[in-house]
């Protein structure tokens, strides 16, 4: 526990050096690596999602690649493929960029639906086929994409069974004041956009680094983190009650939920109580643990009515009161 709770202490400090603000988008990211799962972060442009992810691999020592999704990607492009080599008159396998420990597949809403369809394959199975020959994802493995609410076009959204792969949705915000300003005064320092690269900085970095083999330590230890039936029962709770069923039924909510949130999110929920629960000292999960991520885990898998829509309602609406009518255990 004391080294666990020694490397998310070192991984925390890390990003808020990188980023400024953010919270709630540091927890996501921190968590989901640590439960073995992929993220999907959405915001307008300029709020830090590549530094976000940059950061996160550059903390652990991981190799990391940017793929700028665009309606031309095509899988091989993003898979690999396989070439002619003429000197040995054979076929050579060239590996593509989502072979990497952290991939950031920016604006991945702007690939079409077979390039997505790749990303996700690879996401599901740690693993990719090029040429007949399987060839799995360096691990750990783990898919940072982000996508534009606005720009809607030219863009393929992402089918709704292919975003419940996606562990959370993050959907970052605005800075405040403050936090802006904080923003400027750590670029005036620096003297530069990117991050300092000064030989203090970079040792001070260094110093603060994780090793591949260290995530691999916290995922094992949160898969070894003790769910209490009650926890389990309170998870299960949750996600039936966002398809109408449940303890507590919410009433009117089929006007307003066309189709709820799918196992998945159960597992979801107990998979990130239990890395949360590591990150914070403890062995075993708690009900906070879970309402801390619910709408991260469940906001892209409640699908709305057209009328809901029109109304105004959104997804969160609908899991704060799940959240309010669910009895915690």
């Amino acid at each position: 526990m004391n080294r666990a709770k020694d490397l998310t202490a070192r991984l925390r400090q890390r990003f808020s050096e990188e980023v400024v603000g953010q919270k709630m988008l540091r927890e996501s990211l921190i968590t989901t690596l640590v439960a073995g799962g992929h993220v999907l972060i959405e915001s307008v442009p300029g709020l830090a999602k590549t530094t976000a992810a940059q950061t996160l691999a550059q903390s652990v020592s991981g190799t990391f690649k940017r793929v700028q999704c665009t309606p031309d990607l095509m899988p091989s492009d993003l898979v690999g493929t396989q070439v002619f080599d003429f000197a040995t008159q054979k076929l050579v396998t060239q590996i593509g960029p989502i072979h990497a420990n952290f991939v950031l597949l920016d604006e991945i809403n702007r690939s079409s639906a077979k390039t997505q369809s790749a990303m996700l394959e690879a996401m599901a199975e740690g693993a990719t086929t090029i040429g007949g020959e399987r060839i799995g994802l360096p691990q750990p493995f783990m898919v940072i994409a982000t996508q534009n609410p606005i720009e809607e076009e030219g863009t393929y959204n992402l089918p709704e069974a292919q975003m419940d792969r996606f562990f959370m949705k993050t959907v970052m915000s605005y800075p405040t004041d403050e936090e802006e300003e904080d923003i400027l005064r750590l670029i005036a320092q620096r003297g530069t956009d990117t991050p300092s690269t000064t030989p203090q900085a970079t040792a001070a970095r260094n110093a603060q680094k994780i090793d591949i083999s260290d995530i691999e330590f916290l995922r094992t230890s949160a898969r070894q983190v003790h769910v209490s039936e009650q926890i389990m029962k309170y998870a299960v709770d949750i996600v039936s009650t966002t398809r109408g069923a449940g303890t507590r039924p919410i009433k009117g909510l089929a006007q307003l939920v066309r189709l709820g949130a799918s196992p998945r999110a159960s597992i979801a929920l107990v998979r990130v109580g239990q890395a949360f629960a590591l990150m914070n000292g403890r062995d075993y999960v708690i009900p906070e643990d879970l309402k801390m991520f619910a709408h991260e885990i469940l906001r892209h898998r409640i699908l709305l009515t057209f009328e809901a829509m029109a109304d105004g309602v959104s997804s969160d609406d609908i899991v704060d009161n799940v959240l309010e009518v669910v009895p915690a255990r």
